[in-house]
């Protein structure tokens, strides 16, 4: 008989609950292939807008042990900085996962940064036994973060939008981009 298991994981990060959140979450499947191009090949909105229901697909490299994912919002209150999305192909679903969910809460901290706390819950096909891949999982979920996490802060200057990145480069674009 399968069994539903779960992990859970928390994150400390020097970025703010919003930036980080929209950055890592929000809007991974358009930042992932540039951030951990490594890792995640393209990304894509597959069906929906975005909002609650809606479909993204991540393509990987051969780094991962499969080529893609989909996941789909469940739930999603951006004012929270808060989600849950479910694993509905790819990814091992059929293979080793009979279902997978994960809720994403990232709150504000004292120091300005913020505190995500990732709650993962799967049940495996009957025989499937995890090993590695717990560990694994969660060391992607500490990845997706600190790459989002890297991203320039922008600041507005004069008609401009000013990017700094931490290595103390600066990127300054027109409004009209």
């Amino acid at each position: 008989m399968a069994s539903t298991n779960s992990w859970t994981l928390e994150i400390s990060s020097p970025v703010a609950a919003p930036r980080l959140f929209r950055a890592a979450v929000v809007d991974w499947h358009t930042l992932a292939p540039k951030l951990a191009s490594h890792v995640v090949a393209s990304a894509h909105i597959v069906q929906g807008d975005a909002h609650v229901g809606s479909v993204r697909q991540f393509n990987f490299t051969s780094a991962m042990p499969f080529g893609f994912m989909k996941e789909r919002l469940e739930f999603l209150d951006a004012d929270k900085f808060e989600c849950k999305s479910t694993l509905v192909e790819g990814g091992g679903i059929g293979v080793a996962i009979e279902t997978a969910t994960s809720h994403i809460k990232v709150g504000p901290t004292a120091d300005g940064g913020s505190l995500v706390k990732v709650d993962s819950t799967y049940k495996l096909l009957p025989g499937v036994e995890v090993k590695d891949e717990i560990a694994k999982a969660k060391e992607s979920v500490i990845a997706i973060f600190k790459a989002a996490g890297r991203l320039p802060s922008p600041r507005r200057q004069s008609g401009r939008l000013q990017l700094n990145c931490s290595s103390g480069i600066r990127f300054l674009m027109s409004n009209h981009i």
